[in-house]
């Protein structure tokens, strides 16, 4: 028996992880679509959430369940006693043909966020600048170091007796504006006074893990936790206790540097900015080939499938597709597919 199947504009890629062949966890497969999911690299250096598809043996068998009225997943299928194809699954052959006169595409899409994620770098409301860390005694000591040379950073983690001698006010957005001007600062080997400052670093704060895979340190960690540091020194002599947050850290701001939505929610009035979506691409630089973007496919053509089954079987199948009179379906994420024939 052979069913042809057509299908048009059936996307090629999965915005979620996991697998359609196993239960659903209980809050649903995780969407892995969002552009801060699309640039992680996995431990092989490859951008794993990048997740293509392609018509599978598992996806043919999930067209003929369709066709037959079985709308259930197709592990679900499979697990019930009377699985139609239990036995007939191993005959079952197909062959996926791209139509040449309408080529794979390429297209940009925007996919909308459901997840309630937020935007790592907005806010909304107004800006409080009248918080205690901006407008105590001990501000301007303890924002001052963000104004300090990355070499006055180390002599300030090595010396207790080190003075911030500041003048600038600071508020939220020109803290974070100096947070994120720290950020671009390249990498630093450690030798001379930066490995003096890592060692008192990891005596105080032994959690907190400051080397890269190279070997090397990026100095807004040595910043942030500069902050933490002058925490306990200033707490000798003022109460920080109304400007720090219940765990006793500085909002937004970790030993090892900072997420400016965080750090701005506690300066608005307003709550963090969700991300209603984003468009799906990714960029990526390969050897020999330089930035290189990938979008969402989405491809046109048939699927010939092959059952190899016993004509009583296959008579008994085109009586339940015709009884199921499935006209059309998705195939593959909005792709839209149809029976063009049978014979047996």
């Amino acid at each position: 028996m052979r069913i042809t199947i057509k299908y048009e504009a059936a996307w090629q890629n999965s915005f979620l992880d996991g697998s359609n062949n196993e239960p659903l966890p209980k809050d649903g497969r995780g969407f892995v679509g969002s552009m801060t999911n699309l640039k992680k690299r996995n431990s092989e250096g490859k951008y794993s959430n990048f997740i293509q598809r392609e018509i599978s043996h598992d996806t043919v068998m999930g067209v003929l369940n369709r066709l037959i009225g079985d709308q259930r997943k197709l592990y679900q299928a499979k697990n019930c006693p009377n699985y139609f194809f239990a036995e007939l699954e191993n005959n079952i052959t197909f062959e996926n043909i791209h139509d040449q006169s309408k080529p794979i595409n390429k297209e940009m899409v925007y996919i909308r966020n459901i997840t309630g994620s937020t935007d790592q770098n907005s806010f909304t409301g107004m800006i409080k600048g009248n918080d205690p860390i901006f407008s105590s005694d001990y501000s301007d000591a303890f924002w001052g170091l963000l104004t300090l040379d990355f070499k006055d950073v180390c002599q300030f983690i090595v010396k207790p007796e080190f003075v911030v001698e500041n003048t600038r006010i600071f508020d939220p957005l020109s803290i974070l504006d100096q947070l994120e001007q720290l950020n671009k600062l390249k990498a630093m080997e450690v030798i001379g006074i930066v490995e003096d400052a890592l060692a008192e670093l990891k005596a105080k704060f032994p959690d907190a893990e400051y080397i890269d895979g190279k070997g090397m340190i990026k100095p807004i960690m040595f910043y942030c936790s500069a902050l933490y540091l002058q925490i306990l020194r200033l707490s000798q002599r003022f109460d920080l206790s109304n400007a720090l947050t219940k765990s006793g850290g500085i909002s937004g701001i970790s030993k090892r540097g900072f997420t400016a939505k965080d750090f701005m929610d506690r300066f608005t009035t307003g709550s963090k900015k969700p991300i209603w979506g984003n468009p799906y691409l990714l960029k990526e630089k390969r050897k020999g080939e330089g930035e290189v973007t990938s979008l969402l496919t989405k491809a046109n053509g048939t699927i010939e499938i092959h059952l190899d089954i016993a004509q009583d079987k296959a008579l008994q199948l085109k009586d339940m597709i015709e009884a199921a009179g499935v006209s059309s379906f998705y195939l593959g994420k909005k792709g839209l597919a149809y029976v063009d024939s049978y014979r047996i």
